[in-house]
């Protein structure tokens, strides 16, 4: 009997070591956001995904999106999504529950996602003053993505990966998923 708690807790602990959780604030190494966020204008409506770090959970992604809701309080829904292969592919998408972890500046977003056992910490680093982009990255500088509400052309692409790159990151590691056609 015992080495049948065992092999379960075995079988627990693997499936636990494959789920990504928040970071310890030992592991952040991202600047800190450069500007307060409006809820209502920025955790709220539809976002274009131009551009954004490697990642396993993305791999095949194209045209993305990130959908946020507020609801009340520091709490935003989130609904990401994406098209397998093209723009016009079948969709991937995933939701979660956000919770603003910085009330007041509301510029970092803690999001546990319902699928499974994912909790991401978003942080906008940095923004429009008109809210037309934003560039969020995880604290520990492994994740990093650059959204528009608009499809933006090849010169704002340009400017927001210079944007990230005066940030600290290595843009040469970005990548610029096919969009939907304007």
């Amino acid at each position: 009997m015992s080495s049948l708690k065992s092999l379960a807790a075995s079988a627990a602990a693997i499936a636990l070591a494959g789920c990504v959780t928040a970071p310890s604030p030992s592991e952040y190494r991202a600047p800190q956001p450069a500007k307060p966020v409006d809820v209502q204008r920025l955790w709220s409506g539809r976002w274009h995904e131009i551009a954004r770090l490697p990642d396993r959970l993305t791999d095949g992604c194209v045209a993305g999106a990130s959908i946020y809701t507020p609801v009340e309080g520091t709490r935003v829904d989130v609904r990401d999504t994406c098209q397998v292969g093209t723009p016009d592919g079948k969709e991937k998408a995933i939701g979660g529950r956000g919770e603003i972890l910085d009330p007041g500046t509301n510029a970092k977003l803690r999001v546990k996602y319902l699928a499974g056992f994912v909790t991401w910490d978003y942080w906008v680093l940095d923004r429009a003053d008109d809210y037309s982009w934003f560039i969020s990255a995880d604290p520990t500088f492994n994740r990093l993505f650059i959204y528009t509400r608009d499809l933006p052309s090849e010169q704002q692409v340009r400017a927001l990966t210079e944007r990230a790159r005066a940030l600290g990151y290595d843009v040469s590691r970005l990548e610029f998923p096919a969009q939907p056609a304007r």
